[in-house]
């Protein structure tokens, strides 16, 4: 089976299938980790702000996948 490899600016394809970025796809989750650990932290003492974290990361977990 030949694969066709093409790099463009929208990153690596193989076959007219994207490839995901690694670096990028383990920095958003990171940023995501941390969205979420603040969320957890901020249960205590509000629980506005908690939701309002917790949701935002779930919003950069789509993201990540995306990537």
């Amino acid at each position: 089976m030949n694969k066709v490899v093409k790099e463009n600016f929208q990153g690596i394809k193989i076959n007219d299938h994207k490839i995901p970025d690694p670096k990028l796809h383990q920095l958003v989750s990171f940023i995501k980790s941390g969205i979420r650990i603040l969320g957890y932290i901020c249960i205590p003492f509000s629980l506005v702000w908690a939701t309002t974290f917790l949701v935002l990361s779930e919003v950069v977990g789509i993201i990540e996948e995306l990537v």
